[in-house]
């Protein structure tokens, strides 16, 4: 399942909506997803949210679409 991960590139100061990025990543579970990405960043995970039907595709049409891999 494709998952899209909202974070702050910075773990110290406070969360701020403007400075929010997302990153595309496969795993199979949520909890698989947050612990991928806190384990190969220092970001502030907000939110995940499972992708799937006309919301992945959706997601697909933008150009920057990209699933990120983390080396392993």
């Amino acid at each position: 399942m494709i998952f899209k991960v909202y974070y702050q590139e910075d773990n110290v100061r406070n969360p701020k909506r403007e400075d929010t990025k997302s990153l595309f990543i496969e795993a199979d579970t949520e909890v698989e997803a947050r612990a991928e990405v806190a384990a190969n960043t220092d970001h502030n995970i907000e939110f995940i949210e499972p992708l799937e039907g006309k919301f992945l595709e959706y997601e697909k049409e933008n150009p920057d679409f990209s699933l990120t891999e983390f080396s392993k």
